[in-house]
């Protein structure tokens, strides 16, 4: 038996090998913010444009306000994480969408938070001071 093949790719398109995760497999990684880690599933080096799960411990949260160099999308899978500023709750379920150089922030998780993060690009235009591993802002 022979696999079936799809339609072909336009010329020039960028070649796609699908990709499986079970996210349970993988283990959680702790960023140098405390409180914060996370499970990278997906990164385009070419780009900076990534698709993670992130979890904040009850009280974690980002410290200051700040924007991003590229659109940031989330949606969330578990608990309550606020957007002090402006008061904006993320719970279950909730898609958030920030456009590129918003200035947001800062925010907390009020119980465990964890939230599916999207960045079309890079995430930030330099390393924000509340990471000392510049890794974590990748």
């Amino acid at each position: 038996m022979t696999a079936a093949k799809g339609p072909a790719m336009p010329k020039g398109a960028p070649s796609l090998t699908e990709i499986l995760i079970q996210t349970k497999d993988v283990p959680w990684r702790a960023k140098s913010l405390k409180g914060l880690h996370e499970k990278m599933l997906w990164r385009d080096e070419a780009t900076g444009a990534t698709i993670s799960l992130n979890k904040f411990e009850k009280g974690a949260g980002i410290p200051k306000p700040h924007s991003h160099a590229s659109n940031q999308f989330m949606f969330c899978l578990e608990g309550r994480y606020v957007y002090t500023a402006t008061n904006t709750i993320l719970t279950p379920g909730c898609f958030y969408c920030n456009p590129k150089g918003n200035v947001h922030g800062p925010t907390v998780a009020r119980e465990e938070s964890i939230l599916v993060e999207i960045y079309d690009g890079p995430h930030y235009p330099q390393v924000p001071d509340w990471y000392t591993d510049e890794q974590d802002a990748r």
